[in-house]
């Protein structure tokens, strides 16, 4: 009977008591983790489109600012004489009037003055003082015995904020001091010397110049050789000239027109917005659904993009909202381009449409596509908006999972304890009931061998 009892309890069966109570804990604790770590991968995905919601809002953004943009207009800028000068987008700008016919007649020149031989760029220059005249005013330049030096000499001219620099050239025949101002006629100076020492000798060895270029055919004269304001929006660095040979300045690729800009922006945008349709798709016969089904911040964004045809780009002109030119948003909240009004409106200012889309001059009340979006993007993600409220909200979310995880494995831990206890404390009955037993059985044996 006692063995019975004692085999029904485990006690020298095999079973280990250690699996018990993980069996125990397991039933305890497995439903409760399972459905915590079933909500927290929900969650997890949620935090994951929700990022990626975060990040193609601003790279769809970035892509339509650099479509609108001079580069997205024409490409990479191509000169076809890179030895006499290069082209690049000026930024914020938009390059027209391109191809451009450029001839580069005269580049700009910096003067220069260089002095006599110097045996050592130590050797002294005597005691004067150099005064340094042009068009920012007159600057005195003071040679004493403190630096009565050609190194002297060149520092201190450095140190005279004059726009004139001077260095020191040394070769096997000595030092000579050469100074230089900016580039163009109007950084020309002049040096006069007074003091007790002889004049030191001042060689020009290069005029000071403007640069000179033909813009199909009209002359332009500037002081430098970087010019902006040749062809608009395009920067033109000068390296060479070549009187008598002229080269073209042109887009590596055919300019986007109207229509052509107006499709690639719809395009792009329906591919961002059924993006957001799939991950916020409500469920539907029994599938879960998008990601972020019925999340607030993801409702937001969706609604502030369809008011993107309604928004208005400019205050001035023919055409002030998307609308206006044929674009329209459907029940799904994609775009589509009325063709007949699209091509209306082309045909009665093609320029006005794009100075919509990309105004010459950013203001409050001509902000362009491109500030729309940013308009949208920003309000969206700034400290108060329903993206960041959103991600911070489901970060909470997932705090407080973690907290409950370490919750749970507290209370696990706790009852582990207990559980052990208890078995400890059954094997020490166990244990006493056995020997009773053992002992109960020599006594029936005995009594049975005395009869």
């Amino acid at each position: 009977m006692f063995g019975n009892i004692a085999n029904n309890l485990g006690i020298g069966s095999g079973i280990n008591s250690a699996q018990l109570v993980n069996d125990l804990l397991s039933a305890s604790q497995g439903v409760k983790l399972g459905q915590l770590n079933q909500r927290d991968q929900l969650n997890s995905s949620r935090i994951s489109a929700m990022a990626a919601t975060q990040s193609a809002l601003t790279t769809f953004a970035a892509a339509v600012k650099e479509t609108l943009n001079g580069q997205g207009f024409v490409g990479d800028l191509v000169s076809g004489r890179q030895d006499l000068a290069t082209a690049t987008v000026l930024e914020g700008g938009r390059p027209e009037g391109l191809p451009a016919s450029v001839e580069v007649i005269q580049i700009a020149v910096a003067q220069r003055e260089i002095s006599d031989v110097f045996g050592s760029a130590s050797d002294a220059v005597g005691e004067r003082t150099l005064t340094i005249d042009n068009n920012g005013g007159s600057f005195d330049v003071v040679i004493d015995s403190s630096n009565d030096s050609l190194t002297g000499m060149r520092d201190a001219i450095n140190a005279s904020n004059s726009g004139v620099t001077a260095m020191i050239l040394t070769d096997n025949g000595g030092a000579r001091l050469v100074m230089e101002a900016q580039e163009g006629e109007e950084n020309a100076f002049t040096i006069t010397q007074s003091g007790p020492s002889a004049a030191m000798n001042l060689t020009n060895i290069a005029p000071a110049t403007d640069s000179i270029i033909e813009v199909d055919g009209i002359q332009l004269i500037n002081s430098s050789n970087t010019v902006t304001g040749a062809v608009p929006g395009v920067q033109i660095s000068l390296l060479a000239a070549e009187t008598g040979t002229s080269f073209t300045i042109s887009g590596d690729s055919e300019p986007l027109d109207v229509r052509g800009l107006v499709t690639e922006f719809v395009t792009a945008y329906n591919e961002l917005r059924s993006s957001l349709n799939a991950a916020t798709a409500p469920g539907a016969s029994g599938s879960s659904g998008g990601p972020l089904a019925g999340d607030r911040g993801a409702r937001e964004v969706m609604r502030k993009l369809s008011q993107l045809t309604s928004t208005p780009l400019t205050d001035i002109g023919e055409f002030k909202t998307l609308a206006g030119i044929g674009i329209r948003t459907e029940n799904d909240g994609t775009l589509s381009i009325d063709d007949t009004r699209l091509d209306a409106a082309i045909a009665l200012d093609s320029g006005a449409i794009k100075l919509m889309l990309e105004p010459a001059v950013v203001t409050e009340t001509e902000i362009g596509l491109s500030g729309a979006l940013d308009a949208i993007s920003e309000s969206l993600q700034d400290e108060s908006g329903a993206l960041t409220v959103a991600q911070e909200r489901l970060e909470a979310i997932r705090e407080s999972f973690a907290e409950a995880r370490e919750q749970i494995n507290t209370d696990g831990d706790r009852l582990r304890e207990q559980l052990e206890r208890q078995f400890a404390g059954l094997e020490r009955q166990l244990s006493i009931l056995r020997s009773t037993q053992s002992y109960v059985e020599q006594q029936f044996a005995s009594f049975n061998d005395n009869n």
